[in-house]
């Protein structure tokens, strides 16, 4: 019998040599609020128990400029503020809603912050050890490095965090690995004709370096090194990272799903494949104004490696008028945590207020790059806290 004809997925598929079709600029929208549709290989979670959120609208939020800009500039999708367990404010674009989730990219490492920090609080982990002493098998891009080291993205190697870098036959290139290799392992785009797929393990192991030791005191951002620290976490707890990521969602008590990507062998890559929605990011926020407590009484982070997270520690963001370091694999200015996902989306939570704040957006450009919405979001954030300090 004759076999039907097949095509590549054309979502998945690159046009134009650097992204996939739903990461085209004029679909990439689409894609950033249907994330579940378009990956490969997906873990869905939900909560047993939700946390209520009791409505009190609070207008002062609204009638701060930089909200009103934030929440009227194009690429805006959503906006969610939480105090403790009181919704303040929400705001959606026309094609978003409440219910929806939309992808959070890189604010999906937080979830290894509250993973490591539990295993470092327990004595299980030392930050001081390099990588190699809990994976053995890992390559020079990681192996000399200090887990203290990877956590702060203090980290050099060959992987090259271009999201619109060269396709195929990155190795080939200057050495670099760049970004696009992992989105397949992410299943977010198909690998070149006649190459096998990539997962994400013997990926991160392949990366190698001549030297990790960064010069500079500056953040050198590596996606990669997030799944490293899963890798490491597993390693040393037993347990796999879809029970760590149900433990963190159920302490969170989300109300709808909590999405994560994974790679043909079912690993969740917690480097960028998570998707919630707005008010489940603000939910999420609070376990950082809870120090690591769910809604369930369970700690699923680390009380004293979330202090020292606070304390001045880490590298330097660039270009970042808000005293921000990057610390324990979040973003912070000493008083707040947060992170920052690729193309526009931002969490921020602040202990002393209670308040945590979930920005989605998607910037349309052809790179999806701006470092600069970063910076207005953290702006806007910083503005509703001082509403409450």
């Amino acid at each position: 019998m004759q076999q039907p004809e097949t095509i590549r997925n054309p979502q998945l598929d690159v046009l134009d040599g650097r992204k996939s079709e739903w990461n085209q600029p004029a679909i990439r929208r689409w894609g950033f609020h249907n994330l579940s549709q378009i990956s490969r290989y997906g873990l869905s979670i939900r909560s047993p128990r939700v946390m209520v959120l009791e409505k009190d609208q609070d207008r002062r939020i609204d009638e701060l400029p930089s909200v009103r800009r934030m929440t009227g500039a194009v690429q805006f999708s959503g906006l969610a503020v939480v105090r403790h367990s009181t919704l303040l404010h929400e705001d959606y674009a026309a094609d978003f809603g409440s219910d929806q989730t939309h992808s959070i990219q890189s604010i999906s490492k937080t979830t290894m912050h509250f993973a490591i920090g539990r295993l470092v609080d327990a004595g299980k982990i030392d930050t001081s050890k390099t990588v190699s002493h809990y994976i053995p098998e890992i390559g020079t891009g990681y192996a000399g490095a200090t887990i203290q080291q990877v956590l702060d993205m203090d980290v050099i190697n060959n992987f090259a965090e271009d999201y619109s870098g060269p396709y195929e036959h990155e190795a080939a290139v200057n050495g670099v690995m760049s970004y696009t290799r992992q989105e397949i392992a992410l299943g977010w785009r198909l690998p070149p004709p006649g190459e096998d797929n990539v997962n994400i393990r013997p990926f991160s192991a392949l990366l190698t370096s001549d030297d990790v030791a960064n010069p500079t005191g500056n953040m050198e951002y590596r996606s990669a090194n997030t799944d490293v620290l899963a890798w490491i976490a597993e390693r040393v707890s037993g347990v796999s990272v879809r029970d760590m990521l149900i433990e963190i969602v159920e302490a969170a008590g989300i109300e709808e799903n909590f999405f994560m990507s994974t790679d043909s062998t079912g690993v969740p890559i917690v480097s960028g494949g998570g998707a919630l929605t707005a008010r489940d990011l603000a939910r999420y926020g609070q376990l950082f104004v809870r120090g690591g407590v769910g809604v369930n009484g369970a700690m699923v982070g680390g009380a004293n490696f979330m202090k020292e997270t606070l304390n001045g520690r880490g590298t330097v963001v660039d270009e970042c008028p808000h005293g921000v370091r990057y610390s324990n694999q979040t973003f912070t200015n000493g008083h707040w945590y947060g992170h920052a996902g690729f193309a526009g989306q931002f969490l921020t939570a602040h202990p002393a207020t209670g308040i945590s704040v979930a920005y989605f957006s998607v910037v349309e450009t052809e790179d999806a790059h701006d470092d600069e919405i970063f910076n207005d979001i953290m702006g806007m954030s910083q503005d509703i806290i001082a509403l409450y300090e």
